[in-house]
């Protein structure tokens, strides 16, 4: 059986998200939303440096010049390698006092997708949105509490999402000319205690879609049509996102949260809010950089 292991000894986040591995730098990045920063973590030197911002970042991605692009509280922006901004893409189509950016990434054309989490939670208030290489944002779908679980299969035919407070996996017809068609209900998952949400995700190269149970102290495999595969229990309570890395794409990054949680719970999970790695025996797609024609 597959198991988990501690990625950086001595690291423990407020809330880790958005892991993303580059191929080219052999390194891991993420982003911790609430401490507002995003960390790069090289294996092999076992070097972890971070980068601040002055605001959240709900999701980010490489750029193919260099740099990320940046979906924060107040919009999408471009930073360079130190996140500096060097130009504002688009503002938040929420109120960004109810609705801060949450999970995102880039399909395999190299467009950058970042969906919204509505706070107030008093109706389907969030966005998932979508900014094209010559920096043009759009809105993609709506109806929405919490925005996560962005993924496309290998053959770029399927977007699939997640609606975290909703406990939903969408499926959605993707068209080569970047139009959606109507979304599909795949998964529903149960209520109560230790279930688990749907959170992040990431794509296999069979198709298979692998999802961070928030609240539900593991992750989980399912098909590319929904049906559980396989479950890998954690040391944790909230998984937030899983991603693809390593030389041969097979070590699995999981990031996870201590958001909201007391002395208590802090000493009996000592390791929420940390990083793990897993080897798996099936390669994951690679997150392509977003690609720029300006």
């Amino acid at each position: 059986m597959f198991k988990p292991t501690l990625l950086i000894k001595d690291y423990r986040g407020h809330l880790p998200e958005c892991p993303t591995w580059s191929a080219k730098e052999q390194a891991l990045y993420w982003t911790d939303i609430l401490e507002h920063c995003l960390h790069r973590y090289h294996p092999a030197s076992r070097t972890l440096n971070t980068i601040r911002f002055t605001e959240e970042v709900g999701c980010f991605a490489l750029r193919e010049p260099g740099g990320f692009i940046t979906a924060m509280r107040t919009g999408i922006y471009l930073c360079d390698d130190n996140g500096n901004i060097e130009q504002k893409v688009a503002d938040n189509p929420n109120n960004p006092t109810l609705a801060r950016f949450n999970d995102g990434g880039t399909d395999q054309i190299g467009r950058f997708y970042a969906g919204t989490y509505w706070g107030p939670r008093d109706y389907n208030g969030a966005l998932l949105c979508r900014v094209d290489d010559k920096l043009n944002m759009s809105v993609i779908q709506c109806d929405i509490l919490g925005a996560n679980g962005l993924a496309f299969s290998p053959d770029m035919r399927w977007m699939y999402t997640t609606d975290t407070p909703n406990r939903r996996l969408y499926r959605t017809p993707l068209a080569t000319d970047g139009s959606l068609g109507l979304r599909q209900l795949l998964h529903e998952f149960d209520s109560g205690e230790g279930k688990g949400r749907p959170d992040g995700a990431a794509i296999d190269v069979e198709g298979c879609y692998w999802t961070a149970l928030f609240d539900g102290y593991r992750i989980a495999r399912f098909s590319s049509e929904g049906k559980l595969l396989a479950e890998y229990p954690l040391p944790v309570r909230c998984p937030t996102m899983v991603c693809f890395g390593g030389d041969d794409m097979k070590t699995l990054f999981i990031t996870s949260t201590r958001e909201n949680m007391d002395e208590a719970e802090l000493a009996e999970r000592p390791l929420s809010g940390a990083l793990f790695s897993m080897r798996v025996d099936v390669a994951g797609l690679d997150k392509p950089t977003f690609k720029e024609n300006k």
